[in-house]
């Protein structure tokens, strides 16, 4: 019925109960990418603030606003990539 459609939070479209494995399976490989993308967000983070707020400044190195930008850009970039290495994941 429509209300057991609107309330469930898996539909089988087929009768085979194998698709449970594998959307627990695929639940649980999310759960791990997501994981993989908040540390490597947050520990890229931790470095690159720091830099990009002037700490190696007075040893002579400092980065430039624009340069900024692109490494915090490259940043979502390699998140993104990873997260699309799911869909690359054999079943």
């Amino acid at each position: 019925t429509q209300v057991a459609l609107d309330s469930a939070d898996i539909i089988l479209t087929q009768s085979d109960p194998g698709d449970i494995e594998s959307f627990i399976e695929l639940a649980n490989k999310t759960t791990r990418k997501m994981k993989q993308n908040l540390v490597w967000g947050a520990g890229y983070n931790f470095i690159a603030i720091p830099i990009a707020a002037g700490i190696l400044a007075p040893i002579g190195i400092t980065l430039s606003p624009a340069l900024g930008a692109v490494f915090m850009s490259l940043s979502t970039v390699i998140v993104a990539i990873n997260a699309m290495l799911l869909r690359l994941d054999p079943k």
